[in-house]
């Protein structure tokens, strides 16, 4: 539990990588799972911010002016590359994805004001996608580098189409606290790396191998299980009206970060991220309003 003069700082949460608008056949909404990481342990209380790019664009633009009506805390750099966009299909409220290539958050660029905010993180979250070029992937590797020893680094692989290598899962292992995948990536994430045994005992030898401190394995309408050293945590996924599933991950990626920086137990910490992932499935978007404000959060 982070603490300043006997009472709870908020601790502060830093995503960077993917920026953009998910467009739907009718709509568009702004995302990108560290920044939708960012929103929800924001809205849990965590002084959160976003680090990424965007184009000199109408789009960069517009997702600029929602990142400020969300209240995401942001460091978000101009560069000579289109904002980035998805188009998004849904089947049933589950989403598949067309990611466009060569836009703005492929060229994040390291900032000193980038490094600054890195030093003064609690946890940081960052994933493969926006590692698919040269230019992020340095960006997020030397940002990891400034960050305290002990913030929790959170590497979710998120694999999306193409932008993968085992090369680079590993090399973001080596520096993760805490890894999260969900069923199918496991199954890929096994051949991958050469492990034939349960889903219980894969997740525990990449928590072994690569000395995390937690595995968090989420199986869709199933269940979510948490490996840590201090235990194991398994939760069945909650039945709810689905809306879509955009960014449910996400944030319960954010929930149990910030549940776990101020000092929650394990099981607790998994249940109120299972609860938070259940409601976002029953909403349209990533960004979700929250019903009600919430306790934690300092005004």
């Amino acid at each position: 539990m982070i603490q300043t003069n006997n009472k709870m700082k908020r601790p502060v949460i830093v995503g960077i990588g993917e920026l953009l608008w998910d467009v739907f056949p009718d709509r568009k909404r702004a995302g990108g799972a560290p920044v939708n990481f960012v929103y929800h342990a924001s809205q849990l209380g965590a002084e959160g911010y976003a680090i990424s790019a965007v184009g000199n664009d109408v789009f960069g633009s517009e997702i600029l002016q929602e990142l400020k009506r969300n209240h995401i805390g942001h460091l978000i750099e101009t560069v000579d590359h289109p904002t980035g966009s998805v188009r998004v299909e849904l089947a049933n409220g589950i989403p598949s994805y067309t990611i466009t290539e060569k836009v703005a958050w492929d060229y994040i660029p390291l900032t000193q004001a980038s490094i600054e905010l890195v030093r003064r993180a609690d946890a940081l979250c960052f994933g493969t996608l926006a590692q698919r070029s040269a230019v992020s992937r340095e960006t997020i590797a030397t940002l990891l580098g400034y960050a305290p020893a002990d913030a929790l680094r959170f590497f979710d692989v998120n694999i999306r189409e193409k932008y993968y290598s085992k090369e680079l899962i590993a090399s973001c292992l080596e520096k993760a606290d805490i890894f999260k995948a969900n069923d199918e990536e496991l199954a890929l994430l096994s051949e991958m790396f050469g492990q034939r045994g349960k889903q219980e005992d894969v997740c525990r030898w990449f928590l072994q191998t690569y000395g995390l401190r937690y595995f968090i394995l989420t199986a869709g309408s199933e269940y979510s299980a948490v490996y840590g050293i201090e235990g194991t945590s398994v939760i069945p996924t909650p039945s709810v009206r689905v809306a879509d599933t955009v960014g449910a991950g996400d944030a319960f990626s954010g929930a149990f970060t910030y549940a776990i920086l101020t000092g929650t137990p394990l099981a607790e910490a998994h249940a109120k991220a299972v609860d938070i992932a259940a409601f976002v499935c029953t909403r349209d978007g990533a960004w979700p309003e929250y019903d009600q404000p919430h306790k934690t959060r300092e005004q």
